[in-house]
């Protein structure tokens, strides 16, 4: 198979949100399917993903979206998974690939599997990768370029089918890593889940001063406060499923960071410069190695210009 040739007959996206119509611009570009497939229940949004014209097909019940797909993609909230995965279990092909981009694995696989017909193969998936927007309108093939998809197969998985999928995301942009389950549960509480939990705990808390008013908050946002307030602003229901069905990993992370904002709290109080100065020093270089390893830009404002610029495009 050349690296132009499509890599599946048809996908089929389950929900077409950010994620979901960002997988079909990608696949559009990259030529990687003969047919785009949406299963959008919901009239209004599925009009507004008309409009946003990234599917070859729209369907509102789930044994159209998902006949003859020899890929498909959950793309709702994690904790859909498992009802919309029994309802497309008899509609499924055989040896077509189940896989999802939800950033909760353990869950997934909890709630998907007891559904996935025999001959089907199921690999958990997660693109690391996502804006504070949502919507059919709001995805962009460009949005898998350069980040990582984690692909966590389950023990007897089909390695033919896992480096199907592989060649996939490699194609929308992706580099790909192959991770335990247990793992990437625990790694992305600490690097998303948390600081996710953070930015909607300290806007909450901005909010509810009585000290501060509301357009003091907004008019004087300084850009740490401004930036949490983009990752607070990510879609409610996702995040949600998301603390829900990772409590465990979460609250495991949560409580080191517990420990670590003490000891902060006492360098402050104490007055212990140094403590705060190899700190902040050590965290600054982690900041430059994101930025080394293509995660992120070094341009004024995180490039948020430039990459408005592409998205209009």
């Amino acid at each position: 198979m050349s690296d132009s040739s499509p890599i599946f007959s048809k996908i089929t996206l389950i929900g077409a949100g950010l994620i979901g119509s960002s997988i079909a611009h990608a696949s559009r570009r990259g030529g990687l399917a003969n047919h785009i497939s949406a299963y959008i229940p919901r009239d209004e949004t599925r009009a507004r993903a008309a409009k946003a014209g990234f599917a070859d097909s729209l369907h509102a019940d789930i044994a159209s979206a998902v006949a003859g797909a020899d890929l498909v993609v959950l793309a709702t909230p994690i904790g859909t998974f498992g009802e919309i995965t029994k309802q497309a279990a008899p509609h499924l092909m055989p040896d077509a690939i189940l896989t999802d981009v939800g950033s909760v694995k353990g869950a997934v696989v909890r709630d998907v599997s007891p559904y996935v017909p025999a001959g089907v193969h199921f690999i958990p998936a997660h693109p690391v990768a996502g804006t504070e927007e949502s919507g059919p309108e709001s995805g962009f093939a460009e949005l898998f370029d350069g980040r990582w998809c984690i692909l966590t197969p389950l023990p007897g998985t089909d390695p033919a089918a896992v480096q199907k999928l592989k060649d996939f995301w490699r194609r929308c942009g992706s580099d790909v890593e192959i991770m335990d389950v247990q793992h990437h549960d625990l790694v992305l509480a600490i690097t998303s889940h948390v600081p996710h939990l953070i930015a909607y705990n300290i806007v909450g808390t901005a909010a509810d001063l009585e000290t501060v008013t509301r357009s003091e908050v907004i008019k004087y946002s300084a850009s740490g406060f401004r930036d949490f307030t983009r990752i607070a602003a990510s879609d409610p229901t996702m995040w949600r499923d998301i603390f829900l069905n990772n409590r465990d990993a979460v609250l495991e992370m949560l409580g080191r960071f517990n420990e670590d904002l003490a000891a902060l709290q006492r360098a402050v109080r104490w007055g212990d410069g140094e403590a705060l100065f190899n700190l902040f020093t050590r965290t600054r270089a982690i900041r430059r190695s994101i930025i080394e390893a293509g995660q992120d830009t070094a341009e004024p404002n995180f490039g948020r210009l430039s990459r408005q610029r592409r998205v209009r495009r």
